[in-house]
């Protein structure tokens, strides 16, 4: 059927309408014949249609409304040379929107904000696992990051005043794609001036999430991934060491010992006591339920950010001890309240810090933190040449020898034995009773 053409107008296009019954019609241009207005129910547009590679190629080219009728003639022109030259318009049409997106996101990308890409990076914390232990992230880790990235401006628990932001919260409010080795080295620099210890620690805070964020799909190649390995800024991390005298000699147990039992609050002078005596973390001794309890066999499960779970000995001074807190506290059988409670929100011990603290002035001792006193369960016990694995296993450090990790199960029984034998020597440095009627103040 021959084509009939003609020259496109204003008037022309007015006028052209679907016939009734049919689902499109096509008005053709006379000056451009690969141009036409093609009307179907409720829309008229321009279209170009031309031969591709023995084929008929259609494109539409716009509504009639947006495109001006001589533009719509040079946009056909335009798409038919592009087929003189071998090339599909459809192809370059779809490669031209690609590039324009691809332009578009890389914008976007370039103005996510540090914030938001850590808040999706602490979500992931509470309920993921760690590909290192296979477990759920411990409440302590996550506490951690938040610690380290809190903006500050709040009143102070202790004392008067606003606190201070953390090292972390100087990231927050910049863009991904500004974060560079020269600007890291510059923060590094800056902060391990006055908290070389909180800065080391939230360095490796730090490399952990721009890690992640090289991983996610949303984020990956907005910060090099090599970043944290450069050069200077690996010169800038401060050296996090032990700190040398942070650990009670044996010769400074007697009046330790003195001044802890003194203190008028007698949880805290118990959760002090049992926290040397056993080499836990603080937050582990901390977080002790009643159930967790056993006296009839002697026993004491801790919540371990390591293995997870594990059970130690129940010392004879440390049951004594904690019988005490049981009849102060009116504690029934299985009970799940806290061992060391509080008034604090979670309900359970949280600053003992300052109690400690003054023990250690009253006993004129150098400073010891608490961390300080599971280094001296550990330390104080090769007075007693105890087998560092057997030490190890009741501080629940994770093992350090192939042997440690295949061969060794030791029974609580075998751990007892040597348990009982650090307590006895300890308490014999301290010249306190272990009968049962010991008074803990």
């Amino acid at each position: 059927m021959a084509i009939t053409r003609q020259k496109l107008t204003f008037e022309r296009l007015r006028k052209f309408k679907l016939t009734e019954g049919k689902s499109q019609e096509f008005l053709w241009d006379s000056d451009v014949t690969m141009l036409a207005c093609r009307a179907t129910k409720g829309t008229k547009a321009f279209i170009f249609q031309s031969v591709f590679l023995g084929k008929t190629l259609r494109m539409t080219i716009g509504g009639i409304d947006d495109w001006r009728i001589d533009d719509a003639r040079t946009e056909a022109r335009r798409l038919q040379t592009l087929i003189d030259t071998g090339i599909d318009p459809r192809i370059a049409k779809a490669e031209k929107i690609a590039a324009v997106e691809s332009r578009q996101t890389e914008l976007r990308r370039g103005k996510i904000i540090f914030s938001a890409a850590w808040e999706e990076y602490l979500k992931e914390l509470k309920t993921g696992i760690s590909a290192k232990t296979k477990r759920p992230y411990s409440p302590r880790y996550l506490a951690d990051h938040i610690r380290l990235s809190d903006r500050g401006g709040n009143a102070r628990k202790v004392g008067r005043g606003l606190t201070i932001a953390a090292p972390l919260a100087f990231f927050l409010d910049l863009p991904l794609s500004e974060i560079s080795p020269t600007l890291i080295t510059e923060w590094l620099a800056r902060e391990r001036q006055t908290r070389p210890t909180v800065t080391a620690n939230a360095y490796r805070v730090l490399r952990t999430f721009l890690k992640w964020v090289n991983d996610h799909k949303l984020y990956q190649s907005i910060v090099p991934s090599d970043i944290t390995q450069d050069r200077n800024v690996r010169k800038m991390v401060p050296i996090s060491a032990s700190k040398v005298d942070d650990c009670l000699q044996k010769e400074q147990l007697r009046d330790w010992f003195e001044e802890v039992r003194r203190l008028s609050n007698p949880v805290i002078s118990t959760y002090l006591q049992v926290l040397l005596l056993t080499g836990a973390r603080r937050e582990e001794i901390a977080s002790l339920c009643w159930d967790d309890i056993d006296f009839k066999w002697s026993s004491m499960r801790i919540r371990d950010k390591v293995e997870g779970e594990r059970t130690i000995p129940l010392t004879p001074y440390v049951s004594t001890i904690l019988s005490k807190l049981v009849d102060s506290q009116k504690v029934k059988p299985g009970d799940s309240k806290w061992v060391f409670s509080s008034n604090s929100k979670s309900g359970k011990i949280v600053e003992p810090r300052k109690a400690h603290n003054q023990a250690l002035q009253q006993a004129n001792l150098p400073h010891i933190s608490l961390h300080g006193l599971r280094r001296s369960f550990g330390t104080l016990s090769e007075w007693v040449e105890v087998p560092t694995g057997v030490v190890a296993q009741i501080m629940g450090h994770k093992p350090s020898a192939l042997a440690e990790k295949h061969y060794r199960r030791r029974p609580l029984d075998l751990l007892r034995k040597w348990h009982e034998k650090i307590e006895t020597w300890i308490l014999e440095q301290t010249k306190i009773s272990k009968n049962k009627n010991v008074d803990v103040r």
